[in-house]
């Protein structure tokens, strides 16, 4: 099955960013994040939890060398509190977590709901 694509929110150097929604988290499919636009290591990753137990939530390594030539230090796994509670993840490796094609893959645990939201931070401001 397909991912569920997170859509990138440009941060704005010297600026602001009205806080964005963020995609519906998928449980089912998981989620993906083209890094077509935006370097990983300019990448922040913030996932919300509504559900009324504590989850996580899985960065996966890369699997190919190249671009993950450090894949094989294995995933990023970071728990989100339960029901109001918030995960900032990143920046992150290109070089751990990248997959074939430009992809990030986060994988979401079973009953976790909540939102997923992807931010540019930009250089040099």
């Amino acid at each position: 099955m397909a991912r569920t694509a997170v859509p990138i929110s440009n941060l704005v150097g010297n600026g602001s960013l009205a806080d964005p929604s963020g995609t519906t988290l998928d449980a089912t499919n998981d989620h993906s994040i083209s890094l077509s636009t935006v370097h990983s290591e300019e990448l922040v990753i913030r996932v919300t939890n509504t559900h009324s137990s504590a989850h996580t939530v899985t960065l996966k390594a890369g699997g190919a060398n190249p671009p993950a030539w450090r894949g094989g230090q294995g995933d990023l796994t970071v728990s989100v509190p339960a029901t109001t509670g918030v995960a900032f993840i990143g920046p992150v490796s290109s070089s751990r977590f990248q997959q074939a094609g430009g992809l990030l893959h986060v994988d979401i645990e079973s009953g976790h709901t909540g939102a997923i939201t992807a931010f540019k931070v930009p250089r040099g401001t």
